[in-house]
């Protein structure tokens, strides 16, 4: 068995493709505190010391790919990111089957989003790591990287997931282009803009990284483009489109349990879910959906991402044992909001907008039966800003530990999520919102303004 398959620790992932496969990791305490414009240079002097990774060029990566018939692998990985520098010396480096991979890429890492081409790259932009397998003429091969919690990646991604998924995009590379219409929905309708920088909150950027300046201030960071895209309707004064405002839903939000070793295998299917109702089964393989292969949990993400927020009927292809059959899974109205999406860094902008800096958490039933809790309703103010626009709610009186029962006239909304898409449908900034909350057994009132 090869180091690969011992080895499958998942937090390391994220940092598989670090520069010159050396891990940030084992850098000693010293040299891990250095500030953020030295870290993102000596990255780039690593890497192009190798020379095993094209360095944010990825115009030089389609045309070594047109040259060589090589497809593109292109890894987008936020500098410096903690959650990210997760690898141990020279593992990727030492394993050959993974090398063996890699080496039959054009590489190409990406450090900052801007000038990205976001009629192509299109993915969850709350990750701080994501890959995209693609050919030179810009057609969509697979996506890898997926996480359904801030700081933990157990469960959403592997070391063999990430072999799996070279592996079959290596083979639909070598299929084309007999599969060009099977491949056709993995590339998305484009977006508002072309490229981050030209969202009306990141016009002050440039299309490119300033390496002859402050470059860690020109960097565009993924998660700016989510935030620029709800920003962009929300200074019109519009609601954020719900595929907007949630985004790439899980596959746990479904029902589905996928094994991160494999390109999408069901692991466990949660009860009484869409996915069980569907009859999905331990063990299944997700071959297709709606027609399009796929490669990781990262493309079942893609692939949910395209049905509407009204719901839809998805065509799912699956295999079980020897046999293949096509499976019905019906999404309702409404099922985006199934998945939780608090641990995004998008909730810190609708915590600014709705509750003027509050981080709100439900209560669990032994809580609530110790405040003899009857209202639907129960968060806890886990946190409240102190400062800026995120110490509203804190200047209005609101205290962490505070309970809230009622926010604008609503008792039943039961996740702080649930708040943010209250205040999108009904509310536009400037209006005012009353608040009830329990403080030492006591009823109290506070009100906050919706902001931009």
């Amino acid at each position: 068995m090869s180091r690969l398959r011992r080895l499958r620790a998942v937090a390391l992932i994220p940092a598989l493709l670090s520069a010159s496969f050396a891990s940030l990791a084992s850098v000693d305490e010293a040299n891990a505190k250095e500030d953020r414009e030295t870290i993102v240079r000596n990255d780039r002097e690593r890497v192009l010391a190798t020379g095993y990774w094209i360095y944010n060029d990825l115009d030089a990566a389609y045309e070594q790919a047109r040259q060589t018939g090589k497809p593109i692998l292109v890894v987008l990985r936020c500098l410096p990111c903690e959650e990210c520098v997760k690898l141990d010396d020279d593992l990727v480096e030492s394993d050959p089957e993974l090398k063996r991979l890699l080496d039959q890429y054009v590489r190409v890492r990406v450090v900052g989003t801007n000038g990205l081409d976001l009629n192509v790259f299109q993915y969850d932009t709350d990750q701080s790591f994501a890959v995209f397998m693609l050919n030179a003429d810009k057609t969509v091969y697979g996506r890898f990287g997926t996480r359904s919690h801030r700081t933990e990646w157990l469960g959403d991604v592997s070391l063999e997931g990430m072999a799996a998924a070279l592996r079959e995009s290596l083979k639909l590379h070598q299929a084309y282009p007999a599969n060009r219409e099977s491949l056709a929905g993995k590339t998305g309708a484009p977006l508002e803009f072309a490229s981050p920088e030209k969202y009306p909150t990141l016009t002050d950027r440039p299309d490119h990284l300033d390496y002859s300046g402050q470059v860690t201030k020109s960097c565009i960071h993924c998660h700016q483009i989510g935030e620029a895209r709800r920003d962009y309707y929300w200074q019109k004064g519009q609601s954020i489109p719900e595929e907007v405002l949630h985004p790439y839903p899980h596959p746990k939000s479904i029902g589905l349990v996928l094994d991160a070793r494999f390109p999408a295998r069901v692991k466990s299917v949660a009860k009484d879910s869409a996915a069980a109702k569907a009859g999905f089964q331990a063990g299944d393989d997700l071959l297709s959906i709606h027609s399009q292969p796929l490669v990781s949990m990262a493309d079942v993400q893609w692939a949910l991402n395209q049905v509407p927020a009204e719901g839809a009927q998805v065509e799912i292809q699956t295999k079980r044992g020897d046999q293949t059959r096509a499976v019905t899974l019906s999404l309702p109205d409404g099922w985006r909001r199934w998945d939780d999406p608090s641990w995004r860094v998008s909730s810190w902008m609708m915590r600014r907008i709705a509750g003027g800096g509050m981080r709100l958490l439900p209560l669990d039933e032994s809580e609530r039966q110790k405040l003899d809790l009857r209202s639907p309703m129960a968060l806890r103010v886990a946190n409240v800003g102190k400062y800026g626009l995120h110490a509203t709610a804190h200047k209005a009186g609101v205290r962490v530990d505070d309970i809230l029962i009622e926010y604008d006239g609503q008792s039943d909304l039961i996740r702080e999520a649930d708040v943010f898409d209250h205040v999108n449908e009904k509310r536009r900034p400037g209006d005012r919102v009353q608040m009830k909350f329990l403080r030492n057994g006591r009823e109290r009132t506070a009100e906050i303004p919706i902001q931009k």
